[in-house]
């Protein structure tokens, strides 16, 4: 990956990871304990993936250099 890209992933993962803590802390109506928390746990599952993909290509990119 270029670092633009790199740099790309990684905010966007903070940003989900953003995202997904309003949607874990949303309570909704009274009748509906919590109804966006499934999909914080997905985007937490993204967010964690695009941030493990754009450490690894760092730390490849580093070593070639090194």
């Amino acid at each position: 990956m270029k670092f633009k890209a790199e740099i790309s992933s990684l905010l966007a993962a903070m940003a989900l990871f953003v995202v997904s803590a309003f949607f874990y802390s949303y309570e909704g109506l009274a009748l509906f304990d919590y109804p966006y928390r499934g999909l914080a746990i997905s985007f937490v599952g993204f967010g964690s993936v695009l941030m493990i993909v754009a450490s690894i290509s760092y730390l490849k990119r580093s070593k070639d250099y090194a």
